[in-house]
């Protein structure tokens, strides 16, 4: 727990040697790729066991120089792609033990509406606490965007808001080290970075947090409902003009007191049942269901993982479809509308089966594995036919020797109906 009154951070105590181990433990959990420096997690151990102390000397004379952060292109949910800065290893170590000392002197300060990135609070308490306004009768919605947000971070501001907390100035001029870092791109190029604390490494959603607190302030001062997850913001209100108004002035606060832009393309105003949050959508009557976005985006990963022409064992395909559906479930089973995913699960099921006709090859490849999952008599005939494979997976031969509890038993599972039939509650 923290405490009610965290001494002022220090660079000893990110140095201490118990917060460096936890912070290696925590880095290590995580994994990920290497830095620009390519070493992997067994090739940093070995590094710093034996330069550590020759680095523990430079952090604490302010001559340690952050390296290069590595440029990687992630898509984006809504399309487009994301820029992450990927830190060496070493470097995500000391990040990550910066995090742990300075997490506790900001926390207790955060506001209760802001979900993103903080111990013990998650997407789905921000999802909760929305539908709390909208059971209130607060139906409408102002969506605020910030347009490249990590990127756009201005690091005056923001440096600014730590030395309010932050004495140390050794502390202060490391992590506006790790701000500055350049980010070096595949082609081995370097961008030098006057802004921004790009995704990527362990302390950027704390920074994150601290530069959006003040938003968070002005919000409660003004007495509107709202949450905010990292850079997603949702503010609900009992009319439409009410919401045009607070939409308004909040967007001209945030410009002039932040230096962010908004994303007026992709903010607005609008009823809550047609807007979306974290990938879920809010009735007007409170429920919640799954995002038409977030459904559409699951149709996409099923047609990716049950492509035939994947070079994977049918044990492979059921462990990489377990993997992904059941992390899917476990976030959007907090809906308790439900409908638009479980009509997609016969769906899905023609996929699978679409996926395996294909993968059985030839006619008698085909003829052989029916025979196998048990089919008998002139069904198998159908191992010959012409018709193409989405037509055959809805065949009654193919749904015969694929038939759902067959599918079941292998583990090609969908977990919704597994839920189901277990009695488990929405």
């Amino acid at each position: 727990m923290p405490e009610d009154n965290p001494k002022e951070p220090t660079l000893e105590a990110v140095l201490a040697a118990q917060n460096l181990q936890a912070a290696w433990l925590a880095v290590k959990a995580n994994g990920g790729a290497p830095g620009v420096d390519k070493m992997d997690m067994e090739q940093s151990v070995r590094h710093l066991r034996e330069h550590w102390a020759r680095i523990r000397e430079k952090l604490l004379a302010g001559t340690y120089v952050p390296g290069a952060v590595r440029a990687v292109k992630i898509p984006k949910a809504n399309g487009g792609e994301r820029e992450l800065g990927i830190p060496n290893i070493v470097d995500r170590v000391i990040q990550q033990a910066i995090h742990q000392v300075l997490s506790p002197v900001w926390e207790p300060e955060f506001s209760d509406h802001s979900h993103g990135f903080r111990p013990r609070r998650s997407a789905h308490d921000a999802v909760k606490a929305a539908r709390g306004y909208v059971k209130e009768g607060k139906t409408w919605v102002v969506d605020i965007d910030l347009k490249s947000f990590f990127d756009q971070v201005n690091h005056d501001k923001l440096m600014h808001q730590l030395r309010g907390r932050i004495g140390d100035k050794r502390m202060r001029a490391l992590i506006g080290g790790y701000l500055r870092a350049p980010m070096q791109q595949p082609d081995g190029s370097k961008e030098k970075r006057s802004k921004g604390t790009p995704q990527g490494g362990p302390l950027s959603p704390l920074l994150a947090n601290i530069y959006l607190d003040p938003l968070d302030k002005e919000l409660e001062k003004r007495g509107v409902s709202f949450v905010r997850y990292a850079d997603d913001i949702a503010i609900f209100a009992s009319s439409e003009r009410s919401a045009e108004r607070i939409y308004q002035g909040v967007v001209a606060w945030i410009e002039k007191h932040l230096k962010l832009e908004v994303n007026r393309d992709k903010s607005g105003t609008g009823p809550t049942g047609k807007s979306s949050l974290l990938g879920f959508r809010i009735f007007e009557d409170g429920k919640v269901g799954v995002s038409p976005k977030s459904v559409e985006r699951l149709k996409t990963k099923v047609r990716q993982l049950w492509e035939a022409r994947q070079s994977l064992t049918s044990e492979q395909l059921r462990d990489q479809w377990q993997r992904y559906i059941r992390g899917w479930w476990n976030y959007f089973k907090l809906a308790d509308w439900q409908r638009e995913v479980t009509n997609l699960s016969g769906w899905i099921r023609r996929h699978m089966r679409k996926c395996f006709w294909l993968r059985w090859k030839t006619p008698r490849g085909r003829i052989n594995a029916m025979k196998r999952l048990g089919v008998r008599g002139r069904a198998l005939g159908q191992g010959y036919s012409s018709r193409g494979a989405w037509p055959m997976a809805r065949h009654p031969a193919v749904q015969q020797a694929l038939k759902n509890r067959v599918l079941k038993r292998y583990g090609f599972i969908i977990p919704w109906e597994v839920a189901s039939a277990s009695g488990v509650g929405r």
